[in-house]
């Protein structure tokens, strides 16, 4: 507990909604930070106390609208605790934009989310802790330690308490296309249930088409697994082919980042899932019918911990 309490807790806007109950559960005050802006724009940012030679915990995270402005902050952040003499400076980042430009898929693109880690990095990031990167090699583009956190037990252990209390015996883990599939199918071991995945085509960015459902879902009550939700457009097509494919009415939806951008929250409500399913990596904006928000402040507590008691963190998840 001593490196608890010797290490200094900061949050931005961005990350209060996580942050204020993570330090709770490690029995520490956040301190105090300045975020303004210019009128011309630029960001102000500035630790209200000393930070020189103490580990600093930085919590944030990447709103979708503002996922711009959130990196420069964070960066800004970091630089400023580098510039103050931090001992190690760690990123709590439940969300990491840009993920999903992580290869070039066609000529002349960038791969995004390699700036977006080697910017990170220059700014002066020792360390990140993250929850569920889009895909594994994200995980390569960082030159620091990172800890890409997996939430499937947070998942799992809820639907094997529904399993328990409503004596469901039918489920199948559903992944929307073949990219989810490890994933997938790493969740329907856990819980002990078959596999399905579906066949997608994106005939264009933030479109899909769900072509063919792989596996016996007649009857079936279907758990649609995946790491994100944007617009909603693929997992409510994924829902409808459910159901027309045989699948019992109550579709479960499970998804561990709530981006909700665009028309996501009308198709979400008019989808009408049986329950959503989301960690509070992004704070929700916006009615959404049937949710629930897991928390993963007690994870990250333990995480943090670990980390200055220079403890195992995998064995966490």
């Amino acid at each position: 507990m001593t490196n608890v309490v010797n290490s200094r807790f900061f949050s931005s806007d961005a990350g209060m909604h996580f942050a204020k109950n993570t330090v709770k559960k490690l029995n520490v005050e956040l301190s105090d930070l300045t975020i303004k802006k210019f009128s011309c724009g630029e960001f102000y940012v500035k630790y209200n106390e000393s930070v020189r030679g103490r580990d600093v915990f930085l919590f944030h995270t990447i709103r979708p609208g503002s996922i711009n402005e959130d990196f420069m902050q964070l960066f800004l952040l970091c630089d400023a605790a580098k510039q103050s003499f931090a001992k190690e400076i760690h990123v709590i980042l439940p969300h990491f934009g840009y993920s999903r430009q992580d290869k070039i898929h066609d000529a002349r693109e960038g791969i995004s989310a390699k700036l977006m880690a080697d910017l990170l990095v220059k700014s002066g990031m020792d360390h990140m802790v993250t929850l569920h990167f889009h895909s594994d090699q994200t995980q390569g583009f960082f030159d620091v330690p990172v800890d890409n956190v997996n939430t499937q037990n947070m998942f799992v252990n809820y639907f094997k308490n529904i399993q328990k209390e409503k004596n469901i015996s039918d489920f199948i883990v559903v992944s929307p296309d073949a990219g989810g599939a490890k994933y997938a199918k790493s969740f329907a071991d856990k819980l002990g249930v078959e596999l399905a995945i579906m066949h997608k085509s994106r005939p264009k960015h933030n479109h899909a088409e769900i072509n063919e459902v792989v596996g016996n879902i007649s009857a079936k009550t279907c758990i649609l697994v995946d790491d994100m939700i944007d617009t909603a457009g693929t997992i409510c097509a994924a829902k409808y082919a459910l159901l027309s494919n045989g699948a019992n009415s109550d579709i479960y939806l499970c998804a561990t980042h709530p981006i909700f951008s665009g028309p996501a929250i009308e198709r979400l409500n008019n989808a009408d899932f049986k329950e959503i399913l989301v960690s509070d990596s992004i704070p929700l904006k916006g009615d959404v019918k049937n949710i629930n928000i897991l928390s993963s402040s007690e994870l990250l507590a333990d995480i943090i911990k670990n980390t200055l008691d220079q403890k195992s963190v995998s064995e966490l998840f």
